[in-house]
């Protein structure tokens, strides 16, 4: 398989938001019959869609998303296949070994962690992806890689009624981001790239001074 693969969710009215994120709405502000041209009026969060998360998203002494170097945002891939867990299973470092070998090879490659979790996407069952332990986000950071892009909501857990995890402090997001990384969440479709060759990822940001976080077009090239 070689060409461009498109990895971004569809941008719409209702989509799915983190819990209490800001809902997104898109809806004509402009139409070109009465007003000359078609202008979309959007509302949503930084955190909409597949989009990427800055330092700063989790503490505010770290990098803000317009302080990160381009190249967090798109270079060589490794792809991390750990498809077929249970929902909120932990990934564990040993889960990971493959990949973690394979960023031996390739420093400061980005990781992409294929869970298969996007095809619960716009379900209840979207929220109980899988997450990277604490020691896993260790291992990556210490294999290399500061950028790593996952098929679900979150790299942590997200809450759910009597979790356990709530409160937790997203302790994966906070050693990825703590190593000044990027992550990337709610890409789609990642399971094509599992086997693939020389795997490229663009995760290019809106540019929001002072952000958070933004959304993204995540986009691989195979070949």
């Amino acid at each position: 398989m070689t060409g461009w693969l498109d990895l971004s969710v569809p941008v719409v009215t209702g989509m799915p938001v983190y819990p209490g994120d800001p809902e997104v709405t898109v809806s004509p502000a402009l139409r070109a019959p009465a007003d000359g041209v078609n202008v979309l009026g959007l509302h949503l969060g930084s955190q909409s869609g597949t989009h990427v998360d800055a330092p700063y998203h989790v503490d505010d002494a770290w990098p803000r998303l317009d302080e990160l170097p381009l190249d967090r945002f798109a270079g060589p891939a490794v792809v991390a296949d750990v498809r077929g867990l249970p929902a909120r299973s932990p990934v564990t470092p040993a889960l990971l070994a493959p990949a973690l070998d394979a960023l031996a090879s390739a420093p400061g490659a980005l990781l992409l962690l294929v869970t298969g979790w996007s095809a619960y996407w716009g379900t209840d069952a979207y929220l109980a992806h899988p997450y990277l332990t604490l020691e896993a986000a260790e291992a990556v950071v210490a294999g290399g890689a500061r950028t790593v892009a996952v098929d679900a909501l979150s790299v942590d857990p997200t809450p759910w009624p009597g979790d356990p995890h709530a409160g937790s402090g997203l302790p994966a997001h906070r050693v990825l981001c703590g190593a000044g990384g990027v992550v990337a969440e709610n890409l789609t479709g990642l399971d094509r790239l599992v086997g693939a060759e020389a795997v490229e990822v663009f995760l290019f940001p809106l540019r929001l001074p002072g952000a958070d976080g933004a959304p993204v077009r995540a986009v691989a090239r195979t070949g």
